[in-house]
C-alpha cells in the first residue's frame, strides 16, 4: 500500500470539515430544486488513512472513491466491517479489471469496450451487476482519459448489452473554471448527451457523476448525482502524494 497521510492532529477537524461539505451539499440541493438527499456524496479518499474513513464512516458517509488499486484493495480489506460502498476513480488498465471487478460496486472510469468486456467477464457470479458510468472527455484535452463525445453512442450500445454489468450514466472531469456559470456550461453538456443516449438507444441512465471541491454547486445545477469530493472533506493533500 502506498504512503497515507496523517490522521489529524485535531481529532474533530475532518468531522468538522465533513459536516461543512455535507450542509454545502444539502444547501445546493434545495437551491437549485433538487430532493433533500438526492445527491450521492462519494469522499475521494485515495492517499488517505483507514482511520480517516472510519472517521467519516462513523458520521454516516457510506460512499468512498478511489484511484490507487492495491492502496484501495488493502482499505477495502482493512475495513471490512464497515458498511461502506466503494467506487473506482481512476483510469484502467487491463490487467487491474480483475480486481476492479471483485472489490468495487461503482466504476466511474469505462472509456473502452475492451475494458467493459473484462470487467463484466470477471465480476463474480455471486455478486451483483457492477454499476458503472462511461468517462467522457468532454473537452476533448489531450491529457485526460475518457472517450470524445461523438463515440458515446456506439460504446453505450455495445456495454449496455453486457452481462453483469449495470450501465448507470456518464461521467466528466471537466478543465478547472472559475466561474460558476461556465461551470454549468459544461455539466449541462454531460446532462443533455446522457438524454440524448436515453432517446437514441431507448435506455434509461439515471446518473450523473461530475463535481468535485471547487464546482460541486454547479454539477448539482446540473442534475449530478454523484459528485467526487475529497480535499473540502480530508483537507489539502501532501504534493508529493
Amino acid at each position: 500500500m502506498s504512503k497515507l497521510t496523517e490522521y489529524p492532529t485535531n481529532p474533530n477537524s475532518i468531522e468538522n470539515r465533513y459536516r461543512e461539505l455535507v450542509n454545502r451539499l444539502r444547501s445546493a440541493e434545495v437551491r437549485f430544486g433538487r430532493a433533500p438527499g438526492s445527491v450521492c456524496l462519494v469522499a475521494v479518499s485515495k492517499t488517505r488513512s483507514p482511520e480517516a474513513i472510519r472517521a467519516i464512516a462513523a458520521l454516516r458517509q457510506q460512499d468512498f472513491g478511489e484511484n490507487q488499486l492495491q492502496e484501495a484493495i488493502g482499505k477495502v480489506e482493512i475495513l471490512f466491517d464497515l458498511d461502506c460502498t466503494w467506487h473506482f476513480i481512476g483510469s484502467i488498465q487491463n490487467n487491474k479489471c480483475r480486481d476492479i471487478a471483485t472489490h468495487f460496486d461503482w466504476v466511474h472510469s469505462v472509456d473502452r469496450l475492451k475494458i467493459a468486456r473484462r470487467l463484466s467477464n470477471l465480476r463474480p457470479a455471486i455478486a451483483e451487476p457492477l454499476n458503472i458510468f462511461l468517462q467522457i472527455n468532454l473537452q476533448e484535452e489531450a491529457t485526460k482519459s475518457g472517450i470524445a463525445p461523438g463515440e458515446l453512442i456506439s460504446l453505450a450500445n455495445a456495454v449496455s448489452k453486457l452481462p453483469n454489468l449495470n450501465l448507470r450514466g456518464l461521467m466528466a472531469i471537466p478543465e478547472p473554471e472559475p466561474s460558476f456559470e461556465r461551470q454549468r456550461k459544461v455539466f449541462s453538456k454531460l446532462r443533455e448527451l446522457q438524454i440524448e443516449l436515453n432517446q437514441t438507444l431507448n435506455l434509461t441512465l439515471d446518473c450523473l457523476s461530475m463535481g468535485m471541491t471547487d464546482d460541486l454547486e454547479a454539477a448539482v445545477a446540473e442534475d449530478a448525482t454523484h459528485v467526487r469530493v475529497g480535499t473540502a472533506i480530508f483537507g489539502p493533500r501532501d504534493s508529493n502524494k
